[in-house]
């Protein structure tokens, strides 16, 4: 049985650094793993408990669910707006920890990952990811973390999947991602 993966990315814009992280992690889920890229996040309606009713869920918002439910891990790439986290993760972490105490997270281990501009890789927006979806109901692996640095430069004309250093990280944290999640599904 193959463990599955769901990649939910932060940035909507076509040629995220952020996305093309994920993209690479698609290529490179290790053998007995597939990870797969949601497509969908900029189709969801921000959270709202007055449409959150059995039957009828907004189409997008269900779709994310199902994703999630079949999913054995989440592996979320966060790029860092304005020092935080991007709207659209705080959505999809919002819409999945629902309905309270049944949400799709459900223990399952989680990683967060990503790029941005600046220094130090958009650590604190990584950082309150974890936070939210710990909170969530997510199992966070704390000492899983790729934050890389200076973005627009490093890639301006490298996709990730071509920088041996990106890749040989990404390889690890889904190494260890996938390490978790098989023992999750085992037991």
């Amino acid at each position: 049985m193959s463990v599955r993966i769901l990649a939910l990315v932060g940035s909507l814009r076509a040629g995220s650094h952020n996305r093309q992280l994920a993209e690479a992690a698609v290529e490179l889920a290790p053998e007995g793993a597939e990870v797969e890229l949601f497509e969908g996040l900029a189709d969801v309606p921000f959270y709202n408990e007055d449409v959150d009713v059995e039957g009828s869920v907004p189409a997008a918002a269900a779709a994310l669910r199902a994703a999630a439910q079949s999913a054995d891990a989440f592996l979320f790439f966060s790029p860092e707006y304005n020092g935080t986290i991007p709207a659209v993760l705080k959505n999809a972490i919002d819409w999945l920890s629902r309905p309270y105490g049944a949400g799709a997270f459900g223990g399952k281990p989680v990683v967060v990952a990503g790029t941005a501009f600046g220094q130090y890789g958009g650590v604190w927006a990584q950082d309150e990811v974890r936070k939210s979806v710990g909170i969530a109901g997510g199992t966070v692996l704390e000492d899983v973390k790729l934050s890389i640095p200076g973005s627009l430069t490093r890639f301006a004309e490298t996709h990730p999947s071509q920088d041996t250093e990106v890749v040989a990280q990404l390889t690890e944290i889904l190494s260890r991602l996938h390490e978790h999640a098989s023992d999750a599904v085992a037991a």
